[in-house]
């Protein structure tokens, strides 16, 4: 049932990430062109970010289309993980672009341009609609998915970035202070690099199989073997494929009993596992109380040279 649910999910969001995708495509082009009449930096860095949202989000409907299709004798997981490098992929163009903006804003402060207020003024309040618009519809479902975080956080730092951009272009229409727009730009590649590395955090640990934060294995630990007929618990791995689907693998010490009864402790051990830490794919193997147990987290390495 997790696994309709994802696709159910990931295919009523296509929708609205190609309609994002379109709307901030126009929007590029038309900033761009003003950022240029206008000689503002600010406008020329959001819409160099905006064109890497252009990009997040066609890698993000990409990654959410490839989740539909189904598990084969290749991908056993399924495509899950697309989601996850596409997060990976966003949050590095993410901090490049940062980069980029701290080079051009430093050529800027040692020669400030004369900036056309008003037109960074009225192109920036255009772009603070077009971001928000946009990033509403990206919105639903991005708590549990990183893919869909990654992209929101995209659109999120337009918002902000623009709402910086048109408070410097305010002010330079009233003071001259054309030095502001670079200010700005500095602002805007700071916000842009806290989001990425945010992101990128999250997506290595899920990609070194990580435990999530969120899971406490010694509490876990003690749930397992609080449930009746368990009498302990090694080999112990809990990971993520995606931010919202979580695995557990581990084996079980139980009394020597019928095979019904052992199905019935694994059973119990599944839902408890559901409930309570969210982990919908657990496999469980059941061992007799004289198996010699292995450590509580089993290392691999270690295991294939003693074999």
């Amino acid at each position: 049932m997790a696994h309709e649910h994802i696709s159910e999910f990931a295919r009523s969001t296509v929708r609205r990430l190609a309609l994002s995708l379109g709307i901030t495509l126009v929007f590029v082009v038309v900033e761009i062109l003003a950022g240029l009449m206008a000689n503002s930096l600010a406008l020329l860095t959001d819409a160099a970010h905006n064109l890497t949202d252009v990009l997040a989000l066609a890698l993000t409907w990409w990654a959410l289309w490839i989740t539909t299709k189904p598990a084969n004798s290749s991908k056993t997981y399924g495509y899950h993980r697309a989601g996850i490098l596409v997060a990976l992929v966003n949050s590095t163009t993410l901090a490049l672009i940062s980069l980029g903006i701290f080079y051009q804003a430093w050529k800027r402060f040692a020669a400030p341009p004369v900036v056309q207020a008003d037109i960074l003024i009225g192109v920036g309040v255009a772009a603070v609609i077009v971001n928000l618009v946009t990033a509403l519809l990206v919105r639903r479902g991005a708590e549990h998915d990183l893919n869909l975080k990654s992209a929101f956080l995209h659109l999120m730092g337009d918002v902000l970035s623009t709402v910086g951009a048109v408070v410097a272009g305010i002010i330079i229409r009233f003071t001259g202070w054309n030095w502001l727009d670079a200010l700005a730009s500095v602002l805007i590649g700071f916000l842009i690099l806290w989001n990425a590395w945010s992101i990128l955090r999250e997506s290595l640990e899920i990609l070194m199989e990580s435990t999530p934060a969120d899971i406490d294995m010694d509490a876990l630990q003690g749930d397992v073997l609080a449930m009746e007929g368990v009498r302990g618990v090694h080999d112990l791995h809990v990971w993520s494929i995606t931010r919202l689907l979580r695995t557990l693998s581990a084996h079980l010490i139980i009394d020597d009993v019928p095979i019904s009864i052992g199905a019935k402790i694994q059973e119990a051990v599944g839902e408890m596992l559901v409930q309570k830490y969210g982990i919908s794919h657990a496999t469980i193997q059941l061992e007799c109380v004289d198996c010699a147990p292995a450590g509580l987290y089993c290392d691999i390495t270690v295991a294939k040279h003693n074999h």
